[in-house]
């Protein structure tokens, strides 16, 4: 965190003990200590919140990203589906149109129907 070498922390120790004095000198150490491991527990929440955050936003993105591509999906089948359903339903229409009796395929099934009855012994 800070750039602090030993021989800094031995002139701050010597200072703190003859400003403070040496009975009062380690409850302030101790104070300080859970001070500053208090500090540190909030830094890590803070920075805990905001990884939580950032992933929270990423994976908002993903979902909305997801569900522009199902949605495209979706109406690409759903136009896909109609197209066909139009295009299945277009010749049945057209046939309906003309009576069967007078198709040509009919007329070769009723002439070939008594053939086969008169094939069997």
């Amino acid at each position: 965190m800070f750039d602090i070498g030993f021989s800094e922390l031995v002139v701050i120790g010597l200072v703190a003990l003859i400003v403070i004095g040496p009975e009062r000198l380690p409850r302030v150490a101790r104070t300080v200590g859970h001070l500053v491991g208090r500090l540190q527990r909030y830094v890590a929440d803070v920075k805990a919140d905001i990884n939580r955050e950032v992933e929270l936003d990423e994976l908002r993105k993903m979902r909305d990203s997801v569900q522009e591509a199902a949605a495209s999906i979706e109406t690409s089948l759903t136009s896909g589906i109609s197209k066909a359903q139009e295009e299945l339903n277009k010749p049945l229409s057209e046939d309906t149109a003309i009576s069967p009796s007078s198709t040509p395929a009919s007329e070769a099934e009723s002439k070939e129907a008594p053939k086969l009855a008169d094939n069997k012994p």
